[in-house]
């Protein structure tokens, strides 16, 4: 048994979920149905615009099958529990930032095994097994994914100032866990690293850069305010890493599959810093 990606990666998703769900009131569902217009144009960004353009980039691109699935995952991911803050930082709508990473987070047992091996089959790749149960995916998701978000909005209902006491040490200690499970998946992959960065660094940079563009006009011409578009962007921008590294790990063994989803990850924080900055610039 790898001690790391069957004990540790598990763990630290499912706690990462845990703190996503701390954070969550029945405020953040009911906000969906008071503001539709901003949810929908945010969720449909994500959910259908980020894994089309995922989808022609890696037709297009001369990448090995592996990291063209990879690039799928991370495009199926829904937006990382950080997308928050720097939806904060960047003085944009955070209870739509939280209504859309808690919501898409929750549908993901749904949408990202069928984004993943529609993928897979529309690819054509014959290195993947195909007889992946979809059921059997989308139930270890939800025993990694739901449960615990349900679990973290049981705690803030039952005991409320625990939760939020705990909530702030628990987010700090999620980034860490983030940070470990991306390290661990580079060294994993240690000897091939470079070759690997070299092949999926430039398409999951076009991948990050083009959806924010999108997210951005889109959400020019369809939401409601300054302060929506900023959210949105940012949320297609950020995707949940660690949970594109669980699936790439849990499903396809990992390898070149998880490498995608680290390059993302690395590259994403950075291109949301500078759209933070340029729109602050903006502001003032």
């Amino acid at each position: 048994m790898n001690i790391v990606t069957d004990v540790i990666l598990p763990l630290a998703l499912a706690f990462i979920m845990f703190v996503l769900g701390l954070g969550l009131t029945g405020a953040d569902f009911l906000r969906v149905v008071k503001q539709p217009r901003d949810f929908f144009v945010g969720s449909f960004s994500q959910i259908f615009i980020l894994p089309i353009i995922a989808f022609i980039l890696v037709k297009i691109w001369p990448i090995a099958p592996e990291l063209a699935i990879g690039v799928m995952i991370i495009a199926a991911a829904p937006g990382g529990v950080t997308s928050n803050l720097l939806t904060s930082f960047a003085k944009g709508d955070v209870a739509l930032s939280i209504s859309l990473t808690a919501i898409i987070s929750l549908f993901c047992i749904f949408t990202i095994p069928f984004i993943v091996l529609t993928s897979v089959k529309l690819l054509g790749s014959s290195i993947v097994d195909l007889n992946i149960s979809l059921a059997a995916m989308s139930r270890d998701m939800f025993l990694i994914v739901t449960v615990p978000v349900i679990l973290g909005m049981l705690l803030r209902k039952i005991s409320f100032n625990v939760a939020t006491k705990f909530e702030p040490i628990a987010r700090k200690i999620s980034i860490i866990l983030f940070i470990l499970v991306l390290l661990g998946a580079i060294a994993a992959e240690r000897e091939n690293v470079v070759s690997y960065f070299a092949q999926a660094g430039l398409i999951t940079l076009m991948l990050n850069v083009v959806m924010m563009f999108v997210a951005y006009f889109v959400a020019q011409l369809l939401a409601s305010g300054t302060k929506q578009k900023k959210c949105i962007t940012i949320e297609c921008g950020l995707q949940n890493g660690t949970l594109a590294i669980f699936v790439a790990t849990s499903v396809f063994g990992g390898g070149m599959y998880v490498i995608p989803a680290a390059t993302y990850s690395l590259i994403m924080f950075a291109t949301s810093l500078i759209f933070i900055y340029l729109v602050k610039k903006v502001d003032n």
